[in-house]
Parts: C-alpha cells; sequence; structure tokens
C-alpha cells in the first residue's frame, strides 16, 4: 500500500485557498484577515488573489488552520449556514466576554473561540 504525503507546497496551497473562501464567506476585509494571521493587510491581499501562500512552518499558517478548524466547527454546528455563522460571530456572547469576531484577533483569542465552539458542538 502506498501513502501519498502532502507536500508543503500542497498544503500551503490547500490552506490558502480555504481561508481565501472563509473570508469571502464571512465577509472578511483584508484588514480583519491580516489581524487574524498576523500578517499585513496587503500580504492578507496577497493571499486572497493567489500571489502568495501562507508558509507551513509560520505562525500565519498555525493561524489559518485555527480559522479553518473555526469555520468547520460552525459550519457543522449551523448547518452551512453562513449567514448565521457571520451573524454569530458578530454577536456579543457572555460566556466569552465579548463578540468572537473580535477576539479572533490574536491566538489566544482565536484558539479559545475554538475551544468553546468544539464544547458547544458536542454537548449537542
Amino acid at each position: 500500500m502506498v501513502v501519498a504525503v502532502a507536500s508543503s507546497r500542497d498544503r500551503a496551497d490547500v490552506l490558502t485557498e480555504a481561508i481565501a473562501r472563509i473570508a469571502e464567506l464571512w465577509g472578511l476585509k483584508n484588514a480583519k484577515l491580516g489581524a487574524v494571521l498576523g500578517v499585513s493587510m496587503a500580504t492578507a491581499s496577497r493571499l486572497r488573489s493567489g500571489e502568495t501562500r501562507l508558509d507551513p512552518a509560520s505562525k500565519s499558517f498555525e493561524a489559518g488552520q485555527f480559522l479553518l478548524r473555526l469555520f468547520r466547527s460552525l459550519d457543522a454546528l449551523l448547518g452551512s449556514d453562513d449567514g448565521a455563522a457571520r451573524q454569530w460571530l458578530e454577536t456579543n456572547n457572555l460566556d466569552l466576554g465579548g463578540k468572537p469576531i473580535d477576539q479572533i484577533d490574536t491566538m489566544r483569542g482565536l484558539i479559545e473561540v475554538c475551544d468553546y465552539v468544539d464544547f458547544y458542538r458536542a454537548r449537542v
């Protein structure tokens, strides 16, 4: 049996494309996407246009993985309703102490929001 291992270039391309799609579906501007990934607004723009990709050895790649995790968790929880996901992100959450969209600008906040959604999903 031969198992194909995705090269880091393939992983980077797939994640970068997924992040660009998430940004489009959630209406994230380049400044917001850059803040979430820890890159400049110009780099976020280049990521979205396909001119550059996330480096698998970077913190930005790790943040991208968490953003994808959050997207997938909300997608499963809300039945693939992107409008509901956007609304959830933009609504004050008493458990999280604010709007999730404001908290995902830091790695710690992104992880906390991911953990919260995953915990809530596990209860359902």
